[in-house]
């Protein structure tokens, strides 16, 4: 078994976030927030935290905050529960939480529950379990779960599960182990993991496993399996932040 070429990967996250105009940093810098989360937790992991300026990282973090509490992907950028929660985790991991405003933070995300029990992204409006465990996760993050009707986003996740036992991003939709991971997390958070019949998503998610070792996303789909460090998606693949971060944490 080879070991886990550290020291590049470290060389590899640093680099992404010092190459500001390049094509690839340009088509995300959208969000930037989200890789600079996943950066850092990875440095975090591998044990390399203290190679970042943490005053640099949380005043820019600060900057990306509206007028309504949440947060953009970017300075100048509209905001979107996703990046607000990646925000939120910046600073948790710095231990810097003090420099919100909570109340603010959290009116952010509660407005953003429907009538349903679902959450949208943003004020434009889609929906989507992934929101519904990121806004779980935050307000959790910020003990302040009390600011959202918890029971309602429990149904509306119970709601979305499939008969094959995994959960879509809407009632109905295609089981998808990202999917999965959201509804699990999120019924983990609010104590409700009885709602899940775990040996049949337990074999569902076995199933994800295919010949070369690595595992999909949904069936038929292909697997997420170092020269100059960072990790791909599968081999041969262009490495990225994202998929570093995961195969960092998976290691």
């Amino acid at each position: 078994m080879g070991e886990l070429a550290a020291e590049k990967h470290v060389q590899y996250i640093l680099s992404v976030e010092k190459r500001k105009d390049d094509l690839i940093s340009v088509a995300m810098e959208h969000l930037r927030m989200n890789g600079a989360y996943w950066g850092l937790t990875t440095l975090d992991l591998l044990g390399k935290l203290e190679t970042v300026d943490v005053d640099e990282v949380v005043s820019w973090v600060m900057e990306c905050q509206h007028e309504s509490g949440g947060y953009g992907g970017n300075i100048g950028h509209d905001p979107h529960i996703l990046y607000t929660l990646s925000a939120v985790q910046i600073l948790a991991l710095f231990d810097k939480l003090n420099v919100l405003d909570v109340e603010k933070v959290t009116n952010y995300i509660a407005q953003l529950q429907n009538q349903d029990g679902s959450f949208s992204g943003d004020i434009w409006g889609e929906v989507d379990t992934r929101f519904s465990y990121i806004a779980l996760c935050c307000l959790s993050i910020l003990h302040r779960l009390d600011k959202i009707n918890v029971e309602k986003a429990v149904s509306y996740i119970v709601s979305c599960k499939n008969l094959d036992g995994g959960f879509g991003s809407t009632p109905g939709g295609e089981s998808h182990a990202g999917q999965i991971f959201c509804c699990v997390g999120a019924l983990a958070i609010t104590g409700s993991l009885h709602h899940i019949d775990k040996d049949l998503l337990g074999w569902w998610l076995c199933e994800r496993q295919v010949k070369s070792g690595g595992l999909n996303g949904r069936p038929e789909k292909l697997p997420d399996d170092t020269e100059n460090g960072g990790i791909s998606d599968r081999p041969d693949d262009a490495v990225d932040v994202y998929h570093t971060y995961f195969g960092v944490a998976g290691v």
